[in-house]
């Protein structure tokens, strides 16, 4: 369910991304660092779905916290002629980079267990012929 949310939410944001009217250069670097922070957020929110210990508030909070402190360290860049906004891409990227990861590996395994049930045996029986093995050896 929660899936299913998030894609209709992607897809409601990028509608609304291409009727909005278009952003000026000016605050573009702000809306990209905003876009890297909402989309770190929610590549986190997919990966703590998977590991089970999601939390809708912390989700909302870390969307919001880290989008508006993105654009503040990107706006406080500007001042000072420094581009502090690449440490915060490279700190969000990486993450992303992460929480695909785990995206990743959790589906490569639940199509491997599919795989493996197709051909007859799951992964539960193989444990649980390891477990016989094991008890029947001591």
């Amino acid at each position: 369910m929660i899936y299913i949310a998030i894609i209709f939410g992607c897809l409601i944001g990028a509608g609304l991304g291409m009727i909005a009217p278009v952003i000026s250069y000016t605050y573009s670097s702000y809306l990209s660092i905003a876009i890297v922070a909402a989309l770190d957020t929610v590549f986190g929110g997919i990966s703590s779905v998977i590991k089970g210990n999601f939390d809708l508030k912390i989700f909302l909070s870390g969307f919001f916290v880290n989008s508006i402190l993105s654009m503040a360290l990107t706006f406080l860049g500007n001042k000072l002629n420094v581009d502090i906004y690449l440490a915060a891409i490279v700190v969000f990227v990486g993450r992303m980079f992460t929480n695909l990861t785990i995206i990743r590996r959790y589906y490569i395994d639940k199509w491997s267990n599919m795989l493996s049930n197709k051909k007859g045996k799951s992964v539960e029986d193989i444990k649980d012929n390891d477990k016989v093995s094991i008890i029947e050896e001591n």
